[in-house]
């Protein structure tokens, strides 16, 4: 799973947030060519198709990546290469094995969230896998006014766009300055 591309360009002033300007590519986002789901807070995993589990990996500049860990994007402005490692040598390891106790059984991306996921941002009490894109919410404001309302009434981290080729775009909350920012 490659990196989803934010919907904004980054402030080059400041790479916390975004800008107004699209990102090259993401207008199909704009033009409503997609559906917006929500985006959960956790950890990415993999089951693929022969029956294996990955978890998803960041390897900053200088450091080596794990054993058996396949690449899949390289970031070029931070230096940060995205990939795979397996489940069993993943730190998630124990919390994907008690989301294990309902079985997902389609092949394809899940987030992992749950009390030992980066802090339990979604307030869970136990472990579970969430299917990436399906989630569907209704986009009925501009993409960062809906992010703003969505994690302002709801605490949701941002949304996931999914267009129906396969192309996808992401805005987090976080992504968007606040007024005192502005």
């Amino acid at each position: 799973m490659r990196k989803i591309p934010t919907l904004f360009k980054r402030d080059p002033d400041d790479r916390r947030y975004v800008t107004d300007e699209i990102t090259p590519g993401c207008e199909w986002v704009l033009a409503g060519e997609g559906v917006a789901t929500r985006k959960y807070d956790g950890t990415c995993v993999m089951l693929a198709e022969n029956g294996k589990w990955w978890a998803r990996r960041e390897v900053k500049p200088g450091k080596n990546p794990p054993t058996g860990w396949i690449e899949v994007d390289h970031d070029e402005v931070t230096g940060k290469r995205t990939g795979w490692e397996t489940i069993e040598q993943s730190p998630f390891r124990g919390a994907w094995s008690e989301a294990m106790a309902v079985h997902p059984k389609e092949p394809g991306t899940y987030e992992l969230c749950g009390p030992k996921v980066y802090g339990n941002p979604e307030g869970f009490t136990l472990h579970r896998l969430i299917r990436h894109g399906r989630t569907p919410i209704p986009q009925i404001l501009p993409p960062a006014e809906l992010v703003r309302e969505i994690s302002r009434d709801m605490g949701w981290e941002g949304v996931v766009w999914h267009h129906p080729d396969g192309r996808m775009a992401k805005l987090k909350a976080r992504d968007l300055p606040t007024e005192s920012a502005r």
